[in-house]
């Protein structure tokens, strides 16, 4: 049985880079950013794209989607269960998907997870749990339970990466749903797509419409994530969030959203002009750390922290040597273990999840009711 071994690393904040343990950068970076798609043609799906160890961030992606779940200051879930109405609840669920929107650093990205990575930690009562269901496409799935709260959280998401001649264009295809068991609401909403500005200047945004909808209540919202107007993209902002939240049923405009998913979003009330903070980002991200190892002996080896772990170590130490004979060790297993199942007929079955794909896309349903609480543990 191999030796785990874990690491575990800060998640991205709003905060200066150098405070993240993705702050260092890669040499001559613009120009190794250009040779990596010299031979790329534009409209080119980068899926099956390999980016060398020097462009990787310490983390599974699977890690990433994680943290946007698990890593913040503020409990926002909580806020979400007790709102006194539908529509207070409404309001602060909109504030939570708001919250999910992580930044991210140009010159580096998460790597690709293996089929059967699994990620699982727990904060207080709520245990998050996800796991990679197809390689190609890339497809990940999140289950996640608090059942003090009696909250439940299913996501099925598949990036699409593809390569646009200036720019990389990640649209994220999927639905995230949000469950307040205690007052039988279903919240279903998207993420915005990432887009990842080569020329003129380098820069990476979130961009594109999220619609957040309540099923029992009709209640919608409208957020378009966009840059503020800039000269050949210099200057501006580019973490703009505006839109609109509406009763779907009479088609009334209730509220605008406006601000910054990196600062402040308010909202303002049609009804009387009225504006108030819904969301702080400086709240969100306080504090937060990496998480911490609790039970080594209970880490499962599909652990994405113990997959990369030996990657991880070698990048934050920058040995680029022993980073590319990491990857290439987790990479060759996986060969190994796909012409194993092909020489004896067997497909992949994921250990957590019903997965289905058809003409309405990738879909998942949790195997098990609840999450139970994990070795890994964010304080």
């Amino acid at each position: 049985m191999e030796e785990k071994k874990i690491v575990l690393t800060k998640p991205m904040t709003i905060e200066k880079e150098s405070d993240s343990d993705a702050s260092y950068k890669a040499p001559n970076l613009m120009q190794r950013i250009l040779s990596l798609f010299k031979n790329v043609r534009p409209g080119s799906d980068l899926t099956r794209f390999q980016l060398p160890p020097l462009f990787n961030l310490p983390k599974s992606q699977l890690q990433c989607y994680g943290e946007s779940v698990y890593c913040t200051g503020s409990d926002l879930l909580s806020m979400c269960n007790r709102g006194q109405s539908p529509l207070d609840r409404f309001i602060s669920v909109v504030a939570w998907s708001i919250s999910t929107t992580r930044p991210v650093i140009f010159g580096v990205a998460p790597y690709n997870p293996i089929l059967g990575e699994t990620h699982h930690v727990s904060k207080g009562n709520l245990n998050v749990l996800l796991e990679q269901i197809s390689h190609h496409p890339p497809v990940s799935a999140l289950h996640a339970t608090d059942e003090k709260e009696n909250i439940e959280m299913i996501w099925c998401q598949r990036p699409d990466p593809k390569f646009n001649g200036t720019s990389v264009e990640a649209k994220v295809y999927g639905k995230r749903q949000l469950k307040l068991l205690n007052h039988g609401e279903t919240y279903e909403m998207n993420c915005p797509h990432l887009v990842l500005r080569i020329l003129p200047v380098t820069g990476a945004d979130w961009a594109g419409t999220v619609s957040v909808r309540c099923v029992e209540t009709g209640l919608v919202a409208e957020l378009s994530y966009r840059s503020s107007h800039s000269f050949l993209g210099i200057g501006g902002n580019h973490r703009v969030v505006k839109g609109k939240i509406c009763d779907s049923s009479s088609l009334k405009l209730l509220f605008e959203v406006d601000g910054h998913w990196d600062s402040t979003v308010n909202l303002k009330d049609t009804s009387d002009g009225k504006v108030r903070v819904i969301y702080d980002a400086k709240e969100v991200f306080s504090g937060i750390g990496a998480p911490i190892l609790k039970d080594l002996e209970s880490v499962w080896p599909t652990e994405s922290a113990n997959v990369w772990g030996e990657l991880s170590q070698a990048i934050m130490s920058q040995d680029w040597e022993k980073a590319r004979d990491a990857k290439q060790k987790v990479e060759e297993k996986q060969r190994e273990l796909v012409n194993e199942r092909e020489s004896k007929g067997e497909t992949w079955i994921s250990k957590h999840f019903v997965v289905s794909n058809n003409k309405e896309g990738w879909e998942c349903s949790p195997i098990h009711k609840s999450v139970p609480a994990a070795p890994i543990i964010v304080q």
